[in-house]
């Protein structure tokens, strides 16, 4: 594939965004409640106004932004939380990105890439497990292009094993061309989701020396792209570490600013995840803008209140203690039983450290996080039903907006819940699970999709699968 720049500029203005910090350097609480307020009326924010919650400092307005994003979740998503599992394919890689454990450079990484067989494997491994839905990862190189994602979300898609079945398969690859998001579109994927890492020009261009992946302009251009082939459902993330999270966080708002003024819609989700250690790569153990955890919840909860309708992915990368606090703040989905070594989930071998990309935070399996969940009062979804409705991009929006995602989005989370409880589950999950469906059927306030809901679970109970609104 050939990489032409031509006609390409940043939408990204440092200036702007150094401007925008440096003006709203000390918003009162009266500056602050307003923005919140306006957020909570479901409107996206302008960079003003995030700027002014990035530079809170004061404990109780942090608190109020931190009170806000909880309010506003609950308002837009409810108390669902989508699960899926990561899937690495292949770790070989032409960058050289001082980060990542993948790099050219790095020669403690073992190098791998799943045959066929071998991925069906995986698969079955994860269905087994109760998994639905997939990110399915690569590194950049020329062996994964567009013709073999392609080949690989559709043998995915047709392997099956007992109940078993992958209903939806994301992507993080690196840019295609459009024509090469075109082939993979026509797959039945998700999100294709492409991360910035850097929005900063010049950090950026020194994290990344070498490869395809140097050029900013190239990979900012991505999702526009991706647009253009036809792939409407977009997912847009930054690595914090790599420089202050606050000109990342306001990059990601542009980012969504644009997509929107440019295709009449921001990307599906938005995701944030910190540098942690990887092997054979010294970077990882000193981050040069290292995000504690207190700065790591204060940008959650801002993300949450800048764009009120995107998905937010919280990864394993945290751990535990950190992932259980930053739900509430905004999060709609999660990674759970990850494995991110090539091959691991189906072999555990003492090398499967050398084959990741970075170290995972949370190491619990699927039923654990579940079981978890399902305790706090969060709701467990496998749901994909918008999706193969065809409600995704701006179609999706029509629905959100209204309040959609939380009327039926609720009802299809239980049914998936329910098929997972069913199928896969310990018998401690299963129990805990069934009360709280049982408590959140009776919130519903229309009591037609009460019985509605009532009458599919005792459809699933005598083994119907796949039901949904």
């Amino acid at each position: 594939m050939k990489i032409s720049l031509d006609g390409l500029k940043s939408f990204i203005s440092d200036y702007d965004i150094f401007k925008h910090l440096d003006e709203q350097h000390s918003p009162d609480s009266i500056r602050i409640r307003d923005i919140i307020n306006k957020s909570l009326d479901k409107q996206r924010l302008n960079p003003d106004e995030t700027a002014a919650l990035l530079n809170v400092t004061d404990p109780e307005l942090k608190q109020m932004i931190l009170d806000g994003a909880k309010t506003l979740k609950e308002r837009i998503y409810g108390n669902r939380i989508v699960l899926f599992a990561p899937l690495y394919v292949g770790n070989e890689c032409v960058n050289d990105c001082v980060y990542c454990g993948f790099r050219i450079s790095n020669k403690e990484c073992l190098r791998s890439t799943l045959e066929k067989e071998q991925l069906i494997t995986e698969v079955k491994s994860l269905e087994d497990k109760g998994h639905k839905r997939l990110i399915m990862v690569y590194g950049e190189h020329p062996k994964y292009d567009a013709h073999y994602i392609a080949d690989t979300v559709e043998t995915v898609y047709n392997t099956k094993s007992a109940k078993g079945e992958i209903r939806r398969v994301n992507i993080n690859a690196a840019p295609l061309d459009i024509e090469g998001y075109r082939i993979v579109k026509q797959t039945g994927i998700g999100t294709y989701q492409i991360f910035q890492e850097t929005y900063h020009q010049k950090t950026y261009e020194k994290m990344h020396p070498k490869g395809p992946k140097s050029s900013f302009l190239w990979r900012l251009d991505g999702l526009d792209r991706a647009m253009k082939g036809g792939i409407d459902d977009l997912g847009i993330g930054a690595l914090m570490g790599l420089y202050d999270y606050r000109f990342e966080v306001m990059g990601l708002l542009y980012h969504t600013i644009h997509l929107e003024d440019r295709f009449g819609v921001g990307p599906h989700t938005i995701s944030f995840p910190r540098i942690e250690p990887a092997v054979g790569t010294e970077f990882t153990q000193h981050p040069p803008f290292q995000v504690s955890d207190e700065q790591f919840k204060h940008l959650v909860a801002t993300i949450r209140l800048s764009v009120p309708y995107t998905g937010m992915i919280l990864t394993a990368r945290e751990p535990i203690a950190i992932r259980n606090e930053v739900l509430s703040y905004g999060v709609s989905q999660i990674d759970a039983g990850s494995s991110i070594g090539v091959g691991s989930y189906s072999a555990d071998n003492d090398e499967a450290y050398k084959k990741a990309q970075f170290v995972l935070g949370d190491t619990r399996t699927l039923d654990e996080v579940i079981y978890e969940l399902a305790q706090h009062g969060y709701i467990p979804s496998f749901c994909t039903s918008c999706y193969r409705a065809g409600r995704t991009g701006e179609h999706f929006m029509e629905f959100a907006i209204p309040g959609f995602v939380k009327r039926f989005c609720t009802p299809n989370a239980l049914l998936t819940f329910a098929e997972y409880l069913y199928d896969y589950s310990s018998k401690k999950t299963l129990k805990a699970g069934l009360a709280l469906i049982e408590k959140e059927i009776a919130l519903i306030p229309d009591d037609g999709m009460q019985q509605t809901v009532r009458d599919k679970l005792n459809l699933l109970k005598v083994g119907r699968r796949d039901l949904f609104f």
